[in-house]
């Protein structure tokens, strides 16, 4: 077990309309200081999909343009991207292994965004969402946007075929307002 801090901070602006909320970044991300980064997982190629749109799957880009690309691709689409932990101590990318959790306070970016609906990537992003996140904006008198939990992208999940997923994923692009940017 390691005690890891998250490392960077959510991609959103005031125009998001769509939050995708991770558990916590894996190695790899952090390593590149961006979600989803390890390249197995396939958030990518999904949101790719479900948008028309395959400007974020950046082959052959170097780490830092990715990384721009892919958040130019997010904000385009009125996605803000985060993940429900702030530091934990966590087993390499094992989210059963998670402990002691501090999770981030939403309730800054949902008040400032037009936010209306939270996915989650997965069960423990989703479990721990309902556990802290929730109670947390209720307190805050924060509005609480109806929260859905879709599968995991990660490599681990890999009894999910990527049309699956892809299926699962289609309402992040309705509820961002479709498959086109505005």
């Amino acid at each position: 077990m390691t005690h890891v801090e998250h490392g960077f901070g959510p991609v959103w602006d005031d125009k998001s309309q769509v939050l995708v909320l991770g558990s916590m970044p894996s190695p790899k991300s952090r390593e590149m200081r961006f979600y989803y980064g390890h390249k197995r997982n396939r958030f990518w190629p999904v949101m790719a999909a479900v948008f028309h749109d395959d400007t974020c799957l950046c082959e052959g880009m170097d780490a830092e343009s990715t990384v721009a690309e892919r958040r130019d691709f997010a904000l385009r689409h009125h996605m803000a991207l985060w993940d429900v932990i702030a530091s934990c101590d966590i087993a390499g990318a094992s989210d059963a292994s998670i402990r002691n959790v501090v999770a981030n306070d939403l309730a800054p970016l949902i008040g400032a965004s037009h936010i209306d609906h939270i996915f989650t990537t997965g069960a423990k992003a989703a479990q721990l969402y309902r556990r802290l996140c929730a109670p947390a904006l209720a307190r805050s008198g924060c509005r609480r946007p109806a929260m859905t939990q879709l599968p995991s992208t990660s490599p681990a999940n890999a009894g999910m075929r990527l049309s699956d997923l892809i299926d699962a994923y289609t309402v992040v692009a309705q509820a961002a307002g479709g498959s086109s940017a505005d």
